[in-house]
């Protein structure tokens, strides 16, 4: 006997991550159902070596649920997971709209996961954004050595972060360019194709972009409030795997030697550091890994107590599905009635 799971907006990159990683994992599941909107219904989907009839989303019974993954965007979060909650199933959010409410569980497993208790308080736990999961996961390690004090990240984000279409789009830019074809855009606001784009999600007041205010502030509700965080997060033209280059300033002196030594310490990270040609790690080499890569890790000589790395994870799953079904698992080993 095990427990009922859903995947809300299983159709999706994510959502079919997430049922490949709940087979992957053995998670101990009866039943697992795929659900999305109407338009999806009767659609199959693989679930380890079983196919799923895709079912409605907005008609389906969830007090017969354990936990429902969500993956369908803001608007579907804000809606349903309410009504979801009160019908006794504990879910697990993947868009931005419940992070940073209050009483909403914000976890990354490996960094903050005895923020879990607070859960049955509103039964919404929150998956944070791609690229501040897998910052916090290169953070949390070095924090534990020295407090830290300041981190100025610059993100380098693969297209699939937002979205089948998204990939599509710099599929068809890139074979239309070879044959001389006008590139089209619907999903991003510049050519992606040959391109980077400084721009993801919409601009604040301030001149960042959501995706760089959800760093900040999502960072310090996982790992410190007082940690200062300045973003930049860039559109690459890449298919899956999140790039990033992290400075962090200390209030104490690391030293290199100290910070690789934690980090490689640290569950779900992985260091690949050597000063020579192909002594790193790329987001081509992360696709499929559950892992979040480390490299490049050197003293910033400009300013006192600081350091520099570079870290680079798969978006789909350690960013996303995989945190999720991290999630589920430290629930049912913790907190869920054992079956």
């Amino acid at each position: 006997m095990g427990y009922k799971i859903a995947v809300v907006g299983a159709t999706g990159n994510v959502g079919r991550e997430m049922l490949n990683t709940l087979a992957e994992r053995n998670f101990p599941a009866e039943e697992v159902f795929a659900l999305a909107s109407s338009r999806s219904i009767g659609r199959t989907i693989s679930y380890g070596d079983d196919d799923l009839i895709v079912q409605d989303a907005a008609r389906f019974d969830f007090a017969q649920i354990d936990i429902a993954l969500f993956a369908a965007g803001s608007t579907t979060a804000k809606n349903l997971a309410p009504k979801v909650a009160e019908a006794g199933c504990v879910v697990i959010d993947n868009s931005s709209y419940w992070r940073m409410e209050p009483g909403i569980p914000l976890i990354v497993p490996e960094v903050n996961g005895e923020a879990l208790a607070g859960y049955a308080k509103k039964n919404i736990i929150a998956n944070p954004n791609c690229s501040t999961i897998q910052m916090v996961m290169a953070l949390k390690p070095l924090h534990n050595l020295q407090p830290i004090k300041r981190v100025i990240v610059s993100t380098y984000q693969a297209v699939s972060g937002a979205g089948r279409a998204a990939m599509d789009e710099l599929f068809n830019q890139t074979r239309g360019i070879y044959v001389n074809d006008l590139p089209t855009k619907e999903q991003f606001t510049k050519q992606i194709a040959f391109n980077v784009i400084p721009h993801i999600d919409e601009f604040m007041d301030d001149g960042a972009t959501r995706e760089e205010w959800k760093m900040t502030a999502e960072t310090r509700k996982i790992l410190d409030p007082d940690i200062a965080v300045h973003a930049t997060c860039v559109r690459v033209p890449v298919f899956v795997g999140h790039s990033e280059a992290i400075n962090i300033e200390f209030e104490m002196p690391v030293t290199v030697e100290e910070a690789r030594k934690a980090l490689k310490a640290f569950p779900g990270v992985s260091v690949v550091d050597y000063r020579r040609d192909e002594g790193y790690v790329t987001p081509h080499e992360v696709a499929g890994e559950d892992n979040v890569f480390i490299s490049r890790i050197r003293k910033d000589p400009s300013i006192p107590n600081a350091l520099s790395l570079w870290c680079v994870g798969d978006n789909l799953r350690k960013g996303a599905a995989l945190n999720a079904v991290q999630i589920a698992e430290l629930l049912v080993s913790d907190y869920l009635p054992k079956k």
